[in-house]
């Protein structure tokens, strides 16, 4: 040790020993072991970097460089193009993919996505935006706009004069986009655009399937013509999800591949954060669509398992439906017992609404069978027939209901469960209140058992004459017009006249079923007039 010299601290380790060519002084193995793992950890990066750079290096010269860029980018202009082909072949894929809809063949629907017309424009939309082409840009979106209008009116026209406006299996499919369907359009526009680039364009053909853009537009097309807002905003969404994730996925790709750009260093960097911006605002949507529908599937494994559990292991689980969009959820169930259990709707409610923490309207059906399995394919037989029966009625109220109200069939709301059926009379000139409550009444006498609502048209209301100080038979008559019409069309009514007269005639109309808000005083008859549904 030399004195007035700092001496580095010593590594006490068992296996250090004293180096005599130092005079037994002990080597400071701690330094150097720190000095090699720097040096290890140095090579390791410096390996890690070699390896990055020969990846860039192998993809500039031997992909990048292998694209033909202008021939592709020249391709993908003339599809953009707003021509008189690719308008006719929007309305034919239109007009194929909503009579495949409405009659609900897949087959069908499959060949309006194999013309696929707007394809060519929505993946433009992405290389334009890669190469910063603000004209190309704005032609490409121009063609989409005008030909995704063109469908959904064509569609909508279609609709309007077919017979069939039911919403179909593959109406409803497309009805409610959740997150799955976005990365499908993910995935879809990146295999798309590699298809293009490299080449490869018939994979284009499964990238139409997958994605089936035009069948959503004529879902839309379809809620336009019905006034279906459920249809028609479900759909529009899902094939803003599909266009949208195709065009940006397809920039992505191209500036992946290199594509020559005009955009800056900086506009590159806000473009990127757009794209993710805008996928992310898509995935929150359409992740909480995915979560109810994976919701909704566990609800109705419970459903079944408590409705059948509510029984012994000889009863049978014949129907079961569940309308997830009433409230409370409604569900409706046939059962084959050989014992029935009067208190099992109300026991079966109890347990969905505990596990479930949800509020549930049960119609239990239970049909009392034998034992064998013979008696409960009888019962099960006799069920769907009764089924068949119901659906049957069903469709012969709203026929009679919407002939009597002067409407389409698809207009009457129709409740079988609970034999219910409303509708929206059309106006007709000339008629008044007393007419249409004829016609309800005409309509009730032909459908026996049924609760027929018909709503009418706001027309003036009768006055209530008096007879010294009650009600004239007329103004009896006038008083139950006047309640009926308030409960039918759901808005207050307003008195005029004598005080007195005026009580009793409220009165008397609250008993019947009316709404009165206020009675002001005047002259003799009694007017009733229409109130302010806000009062």
């Amino acid at each position: 040790m030399v004195e007035g010299v700092p001496q580095a601290p010593l590594c006490v380790h068992p296996f250090v020993r004293p180096d005599k060519r130092l005079g037994g002084r002990r080597t400071n193995f701690c330094g150097d072991q720190q000095f090699m793992a720097e040096t290890k950890r140095t090579t390791n990066e410096l390996d890690f970097a070699r390896v990055i750079l020969s990846l860039r290096k192998w993809w500039r010269d031997d992909v990048v460089a292998t694209v033909n860029q202008e021939g592709i980018v020249e391709l993908r202009r003339e599809e953009a193009d707003l021509s008189s082909r690719f308008l006719f072949m929007t309305i034919m894929s239109a007009g194929i993919a909503i009579l495949g809809l409405i009659l609900s063949s897949p087959a069908v629907v499959i060949g309006a996505m194999l013309i696929a017309p707007l394809m060519g424009p929505i993946i433009g939309l992405g290389f334009a935006m890669a190469s910063g082409d603000y004209v190309w840009l704005r032609k490409c979106a121009k063609s989409v706009a005008i030909g995704a209008t063109l469908a959904v009116l064509f569609c909508a026209v279609i609709v309007f004069m077919s017979p069939l406006k039911t919403v179909t299996a593959e109406l409803a499919a497309r009805t409610r986009p959740n997150l799955f369907d976005l990365l499908v359009a993910i995935f879809s526009g990146l295999a798309g655009a590699y298809a293009l680039i490299r080449g490869r364009e018939g994979a284009v053909v499964g990238v139409a399937i997958a994605t089936a853009l035009m069948p959503p537009l004529a879902t839309v097309g379809f809620g336009l013509a019905t006034l279906n807002w459920t249809v028609f905003s479900g759909s529009l969404m899902l094939f803003i999800t599909n266009l949208v994730a195709i065009s940006l996925t397809a920039a992505v790709m191209a500036r992946l591949y290199g594509f020559t750009t005009e955009l800056s260093a900086k506009h590159t960097r806000w473009q990127n954060f757009l794209i993710l911006g805008t996928l992310i605002a898509l995935a929150i949507p359409l992740g909480l669509a995915l979560r109810t529908i994976a919701w909704e599937a566990q609800a109705s494994r419970q459903i079944n398992r408590i409705v059948i559990d509510a029984f012994d292991d000889e009863s049978r689980l014949s129907q079961i439906d569940i309308a997830y969009d009433a409230t409370p959820v409604r569900i409706s169930a046939t059962v084959l017992t050989p014992h029935l259990k009067p208190d099992a709707e109300a026991e079966i409610e109890r347990q969905l609404e505990g596990r479930l923490d949800h509020e549930f309207e049960l119609v239990l059906t239970q049909y009392r069978v034998g034992t064998s399995d013979s008696a409960a394919e009888r019962a099960q037989l006799a069920a769907a027939r009764e089924q068949d029966q119901a659906a049957e009625q069903a469709r012969q109220v709203a026929a009679a209901l919407a002939l009597v109200a002067g409407v389409e069939e698809s207009d009457v709301l129709v409740d079988r469960q609970r034999r219910r059926a409303l509708v929206r009379a059309r106006p007709l000139e000339g008629a008044t209140l007393r007419a249409y409550r004829t016609l309800e009444q005409r309509a009730a006498a032909q459908v026996k058992g049924w609760a027929i609502e018909l709503v009418p048209p706001a027309r003036p209301l009768p006055s209530v004459a008096f007879e010294e100080e009650a009600p004239s038979e007329d103004g009896e008559d006038a008083i139950a017009l006047a309640a009926w019409a308030s409960a039918r069309v759901g808005a207050p009514l307003v008195l005029t006249g004598p005080d007195e007269q005026t009580a009793l005639v409220s009165e008397q109309l609250k008993a019947a079923g009316g709404r009165v808000t206020r009675a002001t005083s005047g002259p003799a008859p009694v007017r009733i007039e229409w109130g302010s549904v806000e009062e």
